[in-house]
């Protein structure tokens, strides 16, 4: 933390800048699929919070596992633009096919 008021803060939005995201499908046990963010870099993000949020935004399950979040499901383009929505750079953002 940097001592300032909540508004003045800019941590959170320097985290964001610095660190990378990359977005992927992995396939599970019978069939299912599962969409895989895992965040690089400067990652003092609360994973919980944002899994909390992407689960009510896309209706899915999911789980935090080290520094990646899973949602069940193929949600890789729609989590993109939710992870620009929040302030991330587009250009930080990978999908991998």
């Amino acid at each position: 933390m940097c001592g300032l008021p909540k508004d003045l803060c800019l941590c959170g939005s320097l985290d964001q800048e610095e660190s990378r995201v990359s977005i992927y499908n992995e396939t599970r046990k019978w069939g299912k699929v599962v969409t895989m963010a895992e965040f690089k870099g400067n990652t003092n993000i609360n994973l919980e919070e944002f899994l909390s949020k992407a689960k009510k935004k896309f209706a899915s399950g999911g789980t935090v596992r080290g520094n990646a979040i899973e949602l069940r499901g193929d949600h890789r383009f729609r989590l993109k633009k939710f992870l620009m929505d929040l302030g991330y750079p587009e250009e930080n953002i990978m999908i991998k096919e």
